[in-house]
This record gives structure tokens, C-alpha cells and sequence, in this order.
């Protein structure tokens, strides 16, 4: 893997594979750049597709306390280590992260996210701010898979599948990375979309969802299409929150080659 500074100093890892148009794919919450590989594997005949490890997961350092600010950074060194006219997609809170550093002003012309799992409405951000008092309170007292099991619950695996999953080799992978659940969390905010906040984003977005996901997720990513400039929305029929890579690349292709070839008859 490649390594790249953040504006702080901090080593954040890479990989770069294929060809093309250079493409960032960020991972969302408890998963490594590796999560990526299938799909980049798909999209690398077309693109140059870089993966990168999250601050504080895998191969990348962590400097401490991280703050959304500092994951901005990190995915700025990233498309800067990706060269000029690089696109984003980012996974589930990956997606947040890139939509927040779009807004932040990365110079990014098109954007794509799967389902950043924002969740509007008053009972569901009653759920979220218990969630972050709780995962807090778990990661202060060290109970790693504690807040594993929470981030598990919350995404709908059943009790009795967190509990299997704990007897396998991939629990202490998860429970390394548990400290980074509270940098996803911090990327929700409060739950809500920040539609003002997301006016900012100049790039042209593609906000996709699977077609049986959850009518919450639904709803909220037509919200989120609906708050950004150049936002567009797209379902996946027969898809979910872990959307198959084979289903999502085609789309993803089409989206970035098309807007590419496009813009670069304008410039």
C-alpha cells in the first residue's frame, strides 16, 4: 500500500489499481479500504480506483481525538494522492464523509453515495441521540465489543448473529476498529440531513439506495437528493443496505464515464 500525509501528519494508506479516470471509493463504518476491493476490482478496467484505510483502521494512524475536520483532510490528501479531475464514492457513512468534505469545498466535480444513513424524522433522531450517548459511554469504559454489539443492533443483525459472529476470527478485527464508530457518529450529527450545509455541494451527485432497504433509509436518501444542487436518485431494485458489488459497479460506470466524457467537453 501507498501512504499519503493528512494536512495534520498523520500516514493514511492506499491502494491504487486499473486505469482511467482516477476514482476514490470511501468505506463506511468498521471496515478497512480491503472492504472495497471487490468493487474496485469491477471498476479498475475503467478507472484508476484508490481504497483507502480510514483514520484509526487498518494500515492508516490515528492522532487521537478526530474530529469530522480531520477526516475532511484525510480524504483531501486522498484525491490529491489520486490526481486531478479525481471522482468519490462513498459507502453508507463513507458517503456522509464525502459529502461533507464536498461541502467543505474538495474539488470534486462528481459525487456518488450509497445510502448514508441519515435518519429524519422525530422518533428516529430521539433513537440516534440515545445511540451516541450510549456508544460513548461504552468506548469510555473500554468496552470495545460493547460497542460493536451496539453498532450491530443498530443496523439490524439479530442478537443471535452478533453473538455467533463473536466466536469468529473477525470479532477482534472489529473490535480493533470499534474507537473509530464514534468517527462515523460525529459525521451524523444529530441524525438529520443538513440540507443547508449540503447546499455547498458544487459537484454533480448521485444518491442511489436499494430498492428493499428499510422506508426510512428510502426516504431519506430522496430527502438528501432532494437538498443538494445537483443531486440526482436513483433505486436499486432488490438491493439492501450491503448492496452487491456486481450491481452497483455497472451504475457507478455509467454514472462517472458519462459525466466525465461530458464535462471534459466542456472544459
Amino acid at each position: 500500500m501507498d501512504r499519503t500525509l493528512s494536512a495534520d501528519g498523520t500516514p493514511i494508506a492506499y491502494r491504487r489499481q486499473g486505469e482511467g479516470p482516477p476514482l476514490v471509493l470511501v468505506g463506511g463504518a468498521l471496515s478497512a479500504g480491503a472492504a472495497g476491493a471487490p468493487l474496485a476490482a469491477l471498476l479498475a478496467p475503467q478507472f484508476t480506483v484508490l481504497t483507502y484505510d480510514r483514520r484509526g483502521r487498518g494500515a492508516s494512524a490515528d492522532a487521537g481525538h478526530c474530529t469530522v475536520a480531520r477526516e475532511v483532510e484525510d480524504l483531501a490528501a486522498v484525491v490529491g494522492a489520486a490526481g486531478p479531475g479525481a471522482s468519490v464514492f462513498g459507502m453508507s457513512s463513507g458517503g456522509a464523509l464525502a459529502l461533507e468534505a464536498a461541502a467543505a469545498g474538495l474539488p470534486v466535480e462528481l459525487l456518488a453515495v450509497y445510502e448514508p444513513p441519515y435518519t429524519p424524522g422525530a422518533s428516529d433522531l430521539l433513537f440516534k441521540a440515545r445511540c451516541t450517548v450510549r456508544l460513548h459511554r461504552l468506548l469510555a469504559a473500554g468496552d470495545r465489543g460493547g460497542a460493536v454489539e451496539l453498532f450491530l443492533s443498530m443496523t439490524g443483525v439479530a442478537e443471535e448473529t452478533a453473538a455467533r459472529m463473536r466466536r469468529t476470527p473477525v470479532w477482534a478485527e472489529l473490535e480493533a476498529m470499534a474507537h473509530t464508530l464514534a468517527y462515523d457518529d460525529a459525521l451524523l450529527g444529530d441524525g438529520s440531513v443538513p440540507a443547508e450545509r449540503f447546499a455547498a455541494v458544487a459537484a454533480r451527485t448521485l444518491v442511489i439506495c436499494g430498492g428493499f432497504s428499510s422506508a426510512p433509509a428510502r426516504a431519506a436518501t430522496g430527502t438528501l437528493a432532494e437538498a443538494l444542487p445537483r443531486g440526482r436518485h436513483r433505486t436499486l431494485t432488490g438491493q439492501m443496505g450491503e448492496v452487491a458489488p456486481q450491481v452497483i459497479a455497472p451504475v457507478l460506470a455509467d454514472f462517472f464515464a458519462t459525466n466525465v466524457y461530458a464535462l471534459r467537453q466542456t472544459s
